[in-house]
């Protein structure tokens, strides 16, 4: 008695191994059938049987969408069927994303974080008054909170404005401003008792 057996090691890589292989199996079928109607039937059912297999995807816009690219890739784009969307290219999907350009951050000023660069950004684009100056204030102190976690325990205020004078392009000047910024002490104990907070919460957990 002999066995014909088939080892994974001899079997073609699946295109899609989420799928298994008798659904790459259908899919080579189907695009080996000789008629476009035939076709286009088994690929329907193909494609009912996907969906069925990823239910998860259902949640996703454009779920249909998604299963018929999916199938035109497991066909190595062979398949030709007239299915309800334009059929995806091989170089469209292969192609290299276009280059990102590299997130804007303060190089010299990285204890502030990203986020303070987005905030002076933001309050860049409101309209002039009580608000945006209040806006702008509140970004000044919680600049020197930032800068008393990562550096000394003090700080002079004249420091601070000039950073945001320099990180908002020259925008926003307190530079000779008459107001004051909180005391450092305040800031401090504001970060240790949010420390505190925090470990009397994990003593919770335990």
């Amino acid at each position: 008695m002999t066995f014909d057996l088939e080892y994974n090691s001899e079997r073609t890589l699946l295109i899609i191994p989420e799928y298994g292989r008798h659904i790459q199996k259908l899919v080579d079928h189907c695009v080996g059938l000789e008629t476009k109607e035939e076709r286009n039937k088994m690929a329907q059912a193909i494609i009912d049987v996907m969906g069925n297999l990823q239910p998860h995807l259902r949640d996703v816009p454009d779920f249909k969408h998604k299963l018929w690219d999916q199938l035109h890739i497991m066909s190595n784009f062979q398949l030709d069927v007239d299915g309800p969307y334009e059929k995806p290219s091989k170089e469209e999907l292969q192609g290299k994303p276009d280059r990102l350009n590299y997130p804007k951050s303060a190089s010299k000023y990285r204890f502030y974080g990203n986020n303070i660069q987005i905030m002076i950004d933001t309050a860049l684009t409101w309209d002039d008054g009580e608000m945006k100056d209040a806006l702008v204030f509140t970004i000044a102190n919680h600049m020197k909170k930032c800068f008393l976690s990562w550096n000394k325990d003090t700080v002079e205020d004249a420091v601070i404005f000039e950073h945001l004078y320099e990180l908002s392009d020259g925008k926003f000047d307190l530079r000779n401003s008459e107001e004051s910024l909180s005391d450092a002490k305040d800031l401090l104990r504001s970060r240790k008792s949010q420390g505190n907070k925090g470990g009397k919460n994990k003593n919770r957990k335990r």
